[in-house]
């Protein structure tokens, strides 16, 4: 498989897992998906432990059962333009990974991305900002095994000051990173920003 730097999709990964539609029906006040606070994001030193990664395998399905994701996995390309391709809007449980880069649990930085709603109401991520620290995401790989990740921060970040390095660079242990649109949401503009999980792998089975 040949593998593409995560650089090349940076900033404009998750523009079009932004949808809003929904929003826009039926208002902004009680239906705006969660956002995670201050307590959540990244402490100055991140755990160096990390369970010994895990030869490349396709990922299948991903599931968090804190915030009750349990969804499967679609490969992901670059449009013709440079940017992430994203999974069908119309599919609301479908999640999709970055397949040119780091498969889940194998050394580097995997990246998953899905929609936090469609036209029609909450989408797979729609409670991806409501994550803990420590929590637990699960990937069911293709060769038979699920790489466990803990959760190290959830962060959220404008778009304007994305910051391309922190989510998409490389690493030297198997890390994971879990993304769909946040920041709060205008009826002008849409979503303002991206809500970022940063996991890193702690088993398997």
């Amino acid at each position: 498989m040949r593998r593409f730097s995560n650089v090349a999709i940076a900033a404009v990964t998750v523009v079009a897992l932004c949808c809003g539609a929904w929003l826009l029906r039926s208002g902004t006040a009680t239906h705006e998906p969660p956002q995670p606070s201050a307590a959540q994001a990244r402490a100055g030193h991140t755990d160096p432990r990390s369970a010994p990664a895990l030869p490349p395998s396709p990922p299948d399905r991903i599931r968090v059962p804190s915030i009750h994701v349990d969804a499967p996995l679609m490969g992901l390309g670059l449009t013709p333009s440079g940017s992430l391709d994203v999974p069908p809007a119309e599919k609301e449980n479908l999640a999709g990974w970055y397949e040119a880069g780091t498969t889940p649990g194998e050394t580097g930085t995997a990246i998953v991305a899905g929609h936090v709603d469609n036209a029609d109401g909450p989408a797979v991520f729609y409670d991806l900002g409501a994550l803990k620290k420590g929590s637990t995401i699960e990937v069911a790989r293709r060769d038979g095994g699920t790489a466990l990740f803990s959760v190290d921060s959830v962060e959220v970040y404008d778009t304007k000051d994305f910051p391309d390095e922190k989510v998409y660079g490389a690493a030297h242990r198997p890390e994971l990173r879990v993304i769909t649109c946040g920041g709060g949401y205008s009826r002008a503009t849409g979503y303002q920003g991206n809500v970022v999980v940063f996991a890193h792998l702690t088993g398997s089975r």
